[in-house]
């Protein structure tokens, strides 16, 4: 099974089945119930929060519990005016349109939305020269998802247009744990509760790593590896490279490089970035937020800093 349908696989459909994340789904049920009593569209959704926590699958939920079909795009891939408008001009009544990484869409372009949202309705030029006339476009009724692992990056005029803003918190292990047993058992695999509780505990608060690493314990099981056997699942985790707290190299590149190089920090973003190789945005999307959450770091105007908890792991 390749990856897309690995993940399609484990997604749950419901909001009901959805593990985790209440707050959300309390949110959610009520919009969406008032949304069907209403005859209207449900009102513009913008989740944001680290990667891996969930905003896909909450938008395929959510176009199933509304019965409309789900389109989706992404910021990075929406190029020119003319795409956007032709994304919204074949929209249908009740469709749901997911745009992830929508920080990333250029402000130009990004105005085509505003009329889009508040009214269905934008503006195309027709003609050209001195005779092009703007002329209104009506447009279907839909809901706009959008997604974002930057909340600070969306301009104001945008943001301001959702009526729903819901950041996406890491998973507690005891949910992360749900998730593995229900994607376990989808998966027909059977493994003993302390492999569920490991993988659990080194998911780093994020399903999409939790699945991952249960692809990858499947695969040592497919092998042959004893996992009735308690010293296994620890040596599967050694192999490639994930320690007790579910923190990889490149995690622990980044720590000791602060530690150790510039003496528990502070240190600017650019300059931990082109020492160890990475863009920034990898480092402040995928590095730091588990990091911030486990205490490990501090981030202030004058840089990252590595606490005492940080360094007494380091150091132990």
């Amino acid at each position: 099974m390749d990856k897309g349908l690995f993940n399609n696989a484990l997604r749950p459909e419901k909001l009901e089945d959805y593990v985790g994340q209440e707050n959300i789904k309390k949110h959610l049920m009520v919009a969406i119930s008032s949304s069907k009593i209403r005859g209207e569209a449900l009102d513009h959704i913008l989740f944001y929060g680290p990667p891996g926590l969930g905003k896909t699958t909450l938008s395929n939920i959510i176009a199933n519990e509304m019965g409309g079909n789900l389109k989706s795009t992404s910021g990075p891939a929406i190029e020119k005016q003319s795409d956007l408008v032709s994304i919204l001009s074949n929209i249908e009544e009740g469709d749901i349109l997911f745009i992830d990484e929508i920080h990333r869409i250029k402000p130009q372009i990004e105005e085509i939305l505003y009329t889009a949202m508040e009214d269905f309705t934008i503006d195309i030029m027709v003609g050209s020269g001195t005779g092009a006339q703007s002329v209104k476009l009506p447009l279907k009724k839909f809901t706009l998802i959008g997604a974002t692992t930057r909340l600070s990056s969306l301009s104001s005029p945008l943001r301001d247009r959702f009526g729903n803003i819901l950041k996406l918190d890491f998973y507690t292990e005891k949910d992360l744990e749900k998730i593995i047993l229900n994607n376990s058992l989808k998966l027909d695999l059977n493994f003993p509760k302390f492999v569920l509780e490991n993988i659990s505990k080194k998911s780093r608060g994020t399903p999409r790593i939790a699945n991952r690493l249960l692809k990858i314990v499947r695969d040592y099981s497919i092998i042959g590896k004893d996992l009735e056997n308690k010293k296994t699942i620890e040596e599967i985790f050694d192999d490639i490279g994930i320690d007790s707290l579910g923190l990889d190299y490149l995690d622990k590149k980044y720590l000791n490089l602060i530690l150790n190089n510039f003496s528990g920090g502070p240190v600017g973003l650019n300059t931990i970035a082109s020492s160890i190789g990475e863009e920034e945005a990898t480092i402040e999307d995928v590095v730091e937020p588990y990091l911030l959450q486990i205490g490990f770091i501090e981030r202030s105007p004058r840089g990252r800093k590595i606490t005492s908890v940080g360094i007494s792991y380091l150091t132990k």
